[in-house]
Formats: C-alpha cells, structure tokens, sequence
C-alpha cells in the first residue's frame, strides 16, 4: 500500500498511519458485572510489540489499535475500512480518517490535507 500520508484517528492513542494497517477486526469486550459488553473496532498494526514477563522471557505479541466502540456489532465496519483504504490509495493522496461510532455503526469520514490553507499550522485547532 502507499497509504503512507493517510492517517487513521484512533480512539485514544492518537493518530495511525494507513500503510502500517494490516488487518481490521470487530470483537466484543467481556461482560463485567453491571456493565454491558461493547464492540471494538481495531486495527491490527505490521509491528510487533513486546512486555517483560518477569525474569528473561519476553512477550511478542500483535499490536492492535482500537478505531471505534459501539454498543452494536459493527457487522459492516471492517470492510467499509478497507474500501476507502482502497481507494484513497492513489499517489498524492493525504489526510486523515476519522471514525465515527453511530447508531447504525462505525462511520468513516477522510479531510485531505489538500483542502489545509497554505501558510502556518498551528497545532491549537
């Protein structure tokens, strides 16, 4: 993939870049006493990340990024994903996708960076 000027919003740990995703799943969390369980939508990212585990052994494990939670599957979201990945996969394209949970799903919209004013970026908004 080329994606390597889209970004993807992720749900807490900031901004992903496109062309690192390599796979996109929807699971359920477990149920805790008086609390439903919600639907996660993630990304699997192309690296490997690692934790001690006591002593001289070391954990690799995928490392997964969640995009969305919603109370319903998002039975369609994975694949939707995909789909503007595909095509935003085109040379000189630039921006960021954010997703957004709905009542019917997880909704992603794409701002191109092309659309940014020329002159100084400021980070406050």
């Amino acid at each position: 993939m080329g994606l390597d000027k889209v970004w993807i919003q992720t749900l807490s740990d900031g901004l992903l870049r496109a062309d690192q995703v390599v796979g996109l799943t929807s699971h359920a969390t477990p149920s805790l006493p008086g609390k439903a369980p919600r639907w996660l939508l993630d990304a699997t990212v192309a690296v490997a990340a690692g934790s001690g585990a006591g002593g001289n052994t070391w954990d690799i494990g995928i490392l997964h990024r969640t995009l969305a939670q919603t109370a319903d599957e998002p039975t369609e979201a994975p694949e939707a994903l995909a789909r503007l990945l595909a095509r935003l996969d085109q040379p000189g394209v630039a921006g960021i996708i954010t997703p957004s949970a709905t009542r019917h799903g997880v909704e992603f919209s794409f701002t191109s960076f092309a659309e940014d004013t020329a002159g100084s970026v400021s980070g406050t908004g």
